[in-house]
């Protein structure tokens, strides 16, 4: 019988790479660790939730199919703004890396439900729990509901056109329970309204409080839920949910002097913690890819278009030309020093200016531009001392918002590609490009979303080898 595709949880494996000293203390078989052994003690849930963290960092398949790290710079690099070298995600910067065999394809199906499946094991060794608290079961559960929904809002992002497009159209299965059998496609609409459904709960329930960044509390719930209401073009529910999301994580300009490589940072939600004594680092983007100092790789440079775009007083200006090519059109002509590459570099998963830009789009498209201009004003004077009021209304003001996410946002989490989708927009490649307008995106391309993998529709009686057609 086909079974699904998806990688069962191994639980001693994950268990064991976070686990406390509470739990190596607690009787246990064996052979195995029985999941009743795992949810008896808040100290076993904890390492349990740390293991699936964990994986959400390691090297899941090859460097650029890796963690949540990958799908964030395959992002990056498919738009306008930055240039790709010739080595890793090469197929992704030239927009051609969508087939049902190929690696971005898999990786990007599989990465996302094998967390899912992990999240869902763990939702249900909680529920079952006889001897954890309703207060220690709901602090796990939020945790567990905003991850679940986040890998599934990236199953969305991937896997079909955006939500204003049509919600009628298939959409990746929908699981809420451990499975080894699959099942359908759902409908967009049905996974939004799911996803919708997970955050709802989880900023009830989540903590504010937590161990350190890596881990999810109620701001890293809401701001998920503020990227999610964008996209489904609910402004208010945005801005709402972004205006929480934000608040105790204050604007430093500083920041983008430290290279962009400590999760301590005052503007950063939530984050992925890297040590030196761990050995995948050299996979690790954007830092390993876009130091061209340190010791990674170097192979991405920056459109001289986009860099245009920042006064010299602005702190977001980090570039530079590292090789005095002399003309500047060379593809490798100005690199950046925003990101410092070394073995413990963090990696910056949401920040609080990205929901500050959030809340004044929201508000702008609300009617309260004067309101939108203002807090626009603020965050540019936060990065450019000579920043100034631009006046812009209506379509104008959107646009320069627009403008102000690449700027702040550029090589963390492909913001340029994920605005473009979003609405509807297309991007075009100008400026110095490697790789120039055969990778142009047109509006609602079908390259802005990915095949269903072949593995999964021989694996799945339930998804049908037509499931790719017109896609």
């Amino acid at each position: 019988m086909k079974k699904l595709h998806l990688t069962l949880l191994v639980i001693s494996l994950l268990f064991f790479s976070g686990c406390e000293k509470g739990y190596l203390d607690a009787p246990k078989p064996t052979e195995s660790v029985n999941s009743s052994v795992i949810f008896e003690s808040a100290d076993g849930a904890e390492a349990f939730m740390s293991g699936i963290l964990r994986t959400s960092r390691s090297q899941f398949e090859r460097t650029d199919a890796g963690g949540l790290y990958s799908m964030y710079f395959a992002r990056v690099v498919k738009g306008n703004d930055l240039i790709m070298g010739f080595q890793w995600y090469l197929f992704d910067y030239e927009n051609d890396n969508r087939e049902p065999t190929y690696t971005r394809t898999v990786f990007s199906w599989e990465f996302p439900y094998y967390m899912i499946n992990q999240l869902n094991q763990f939702i249900s060794g909680i529920n079952g729990s006889a001897t954890l608290s309703e207060i220690e079961k709901d602090g796990f559960l939020g945790q567990a509901y905003t991850m679940r929904a986040f890998y599934y809002f990236q199953l969305a992002m991937e896997f079909q056109h955006t939500y204003s497009y049509d919600l009628t159209l298939p959409a990746p299965p929908i699981y809420s329970e451990p499975a080894i059998e699959g099942k359908a496609m759902s409908t967009l609409g049905e996974l939004y309204d799911f996803i919708v459904a997970d955050l709802t709960t989880a900023v009830q329930i989540t903590p504010a409080e937590r161990t350190n960044k890596s881990y999810i509390n109620q701001n890293v719930a809401y701001a998920i839920m503020a990227r999610v209401q964008l996209v489904m073009g609910n402004w208010q529910e945005a801005a709402n949910a972004a205006a929480i999301a934000r608040q105790g994580y204050p604007l430093n300009s500083n920041e983008y002097t430290f290279g962009f490589d400590d999760m301590n940072a005052t503007e950063w939600i939530w984050a992925m913690p890297q040590r030196a004594d761990q050995t995948n680092y050299f996979y690790i983007a954007p830092h390993a890819f876009t130091d061209n100092i340190n010791d990674g790789y170097g192979l991405a440079f920056w459109n001289k278009d986009f860099v245009s775009l920042f006064s010299s007083s602005d702190v977001r200006n980090t570039f530079f030309d590292l090789y005095r090519v002399g003309s500047g059109n060379e593809y490798y002509a100005r690199a950046s020093s925003k990101f410092t590459f070394d073995f413990s570099s963090d990696i910056p998963i949401i920040r609080s200016p990205e929901m500050m830009l959030i809340e004044i789009e929201a508000n702008a498209r609300l009617g309260k531009e004067s309101e939108a201009s203002s807090m626009l004003l603020s965050l540019q004077q936060n990065r450019d001392p000579n920043a100034v009021a631009s006046g812009n209304t209506g379509d104008n003001l959107i646009e320069e918002i627009l403008i102000e996410r690449r700027k702040e946002l550029y090589g963390e989490m492909g913001v340029e590609w994920f605005d473009a989708k979003r609405l509807r927009r297309g991007i075009t490649r100008t400026g110095n490009h490697r790789v120039g307008s055969s990778a142009n995106l047109l509006p609602d391309d079908k390259k802005f979303f990915l095949k269903i993998p072949q593995k999964e529709i021989d694996a799945n009686l339930n998804i049908d080898e037509s499931v790719n057609s017109n896609r």
